[in-house]
């Protein structure tokens, strides 16, 4: 038994290491999976959204800890109860994502492994079954260094995840696993394996017309219709493979120009999701390399979900000097993790891409 507690405490302690890291490594998209499971349509608690990137670092922050706490054997019964506790929670979520359908991916580990809602609970099942071994077996968990110095090391293992979760917050993820890293070219991002058939992405596009919400479902063009522009998203029709750039389109008043932009040899694209809650302290270094890249003869673009209302609104207030253009939110939020962010395309190669907070490092 001694040897079965060793093995389930190696496993659980890295796998927790390990799923925290890769999360803490993007705190921005574990807040944004969070802000899925809060909504209505899931768990039904919407008032948690607001907070849902404070949660998401302590969460991963403990997971991770929790994880070396296991490991060097501190604090046994304190580490037992916290493991069986998140277990049960985790594996109930994921149970009610896989059974209801509800949540596509649970984030475990982020964009690094994607798992599907019925894979995430399997792979809980067998974490709760280890956890098991651990709980009843305390006696078992024996410290691997002095007592003495545990305590500095869970000190300093907080302090190291919080400043590594500073510098990403500031920055942007330091371990890109999404499609629009820098080197991918987003066209061929866009094509499907040889032989694959593609599935349909519906968009429903969400107005308020007259103090009603009115829903349009189409193939991806901006409807044309009187009202305030409330949101969008996508869904896929059928099991057949979607490529992994299936949302990616700029669209504007002259309509679909996503070929044009993915064509041109010098574009600066300036990406913010939502003009509401975007950081407005980075807009004097959207400004500054808006013009720089204007008279080097760059081709610039704003992109967003936002309306064209909040569009006017916020090129009025900072004196911009280029035009945005609709894109989906979800894909927004996929491109960079910095509201507003940028991106440098050459023929849709992604050359170089920056949280607002680095605008001086691009290089034009």
């Amino acid at each position: 038994m001694k040897a079965i507690v060793s093995i389930a405490r190696i496993l659980v302690g890295v796998l927790f290491i390990f799923s925290g890291f890769i999360k803490l490594n993007d705190p921005v998209g574990f807040s944004y999976k969070l802000q899925e499971y809060f909504s209505e349509p899931v768990l039904d608690i919407p008032f948690l959204i607001p907070f849902a990137l404070i949660i998401a670092i302590l969460l991963v922050i403990f997971e991770m800890v929790l994880g070396i706490m296991l490991l060097i054997g501190y604090a046994p019964r304190f580490t037992k109860w916290s493991l069986l506790v998140m277990i049960i929670f985790f594996t109930f979520l994921t149970f009610y994502s896989a059974y209801f359908n509800k949540v596509t991916d649970c984030g475990c580990f982020g964009d690094a492994i994607p798992l599907t809602p019925w894979e995430s609970f399997y792979k809980d099942i067998i974490l709760l079954v280890l956890i098991l071994i651990i709980f009843f077996n305390e006696k078992y968990i024996n410290p691997i260094f002095p007592v003495k110095y545990h305590k500095w090391v869970i000190f300093a293992s907080f302090m190291a995840s919080f400043a590594f979760c500073y510098y990403v917050l500031m920055h942007l993820p330091m371990l890109d696993f999404r499609p629009y890293k820098i080197g991918n070219n987003i066209p061929e991002k866009m094509k499907l394996p040889e032989g694959s058939e593609k599935a349909e992405v519906v968009y429903s596009w969400k107005f308020n017309v007259n103090g009603e919400e009115k829903i349009i479902e189409n193939t991806g063009a901006y409807p044309q219709i009187e009202g305030e522009f409330i949101g969008v998203e996508t869904s896929q029709t059928g099991e057949n493979a979607i490529p992994p750039i299936h949302d990616f389109e700029i669209q504007g008043e002259e309509g679909d120009i996503t070929d044009e932009v993915l064509n041109t040899d010098k574009v600066l694209l300036i990406v913010t999701y939502s003009l509401i809650s975007t950081e407005k302290d980075g807009y004097a270094a959207v400004k500054s390399l808006s013009e720089e890249a204007l008279q080097k003869g760059y081709k610039v673009v704003g992109l967003t979900a936002s309306g064209p209302e909040f569009q006017q609104e916020l090129k009025k207030e900072f004196g911009l000097n280029f035009d945005f253009y609709q894109t989906d939110e979800t894909a927004l939020k996929t491109i960079v993790r910095s509201n507003p962010g940028f991106l440098v395309l050459n023929q849709g190669t992604i050359t170089q891409k920056k949280h607002w907070f680095d605008a001086s490092d691009i290089e034009l």
